[in-house]
């Protein structure tokens, strides 16, 4: 449990672990119940369309996400993938959504074993996918 009393519903890990060895979902977007106890799965999708992620995140609410990021390597080294973990906190969310997301992250974050890069995103171009691809790409080492 967190510092916020917010746990993490058995339905986000097995989704997660459902992403990850079975690649069953290209992403999973999290959320927190309507009582913001649990942290429960609010979308999955097999759309390997980074925009198609990008749209599902709200405009003015916070939301986590994971997502499996495909990549080319230069020097036709093919392709890597990366499970990546989002927050997104847009600045027009409320106070009070950013305060409880914030102090909720850790025990999602800590509960997901295997993701390579966290994002932060607070509008929109901090998500788009060269930024992650920089953040991603950077991390490997492969330039």
């Amino acid at each position: 449990m967190s510092r916020s009393g917010v746990s993490v519903a058995d339905d986000s890990l097995s989704a997660f672990n459902d992403l990850k060895l079975g690649k069953k979902y290209k992403y999973i977007i999290f959320g927190l119940n309507d009582s913001k106890t649990q942290i429960i799965v609010d979308k999955t999708s097999t759309d390997s369309d980074y925009e198609s992620f990008i749209g599902d995140l709200p405009e003015n609410s916070c939301k986590y996400a994971i997502y499996d990021f495909e990549y080319e390597i230069g020097g036709g080294e093919g392709k890597r993938s990366k499970i990546v973990f989002f927050t997104w906190s847009p600045d027009t969310a409320s106070i009070r959504d950013k305060m409880i997301y914030a102090s909720s992250k850790d025990s999602l974050r800590r509960a997901l074993n295997g993701v390579s890069s966290d994002i932060q995103g607070t509008d929109f171009s901090e998500v788009s996918y060269e930024a992650v691809l920089e953040k991603v790409s950077r991390g490997a080492g492969s330039h």
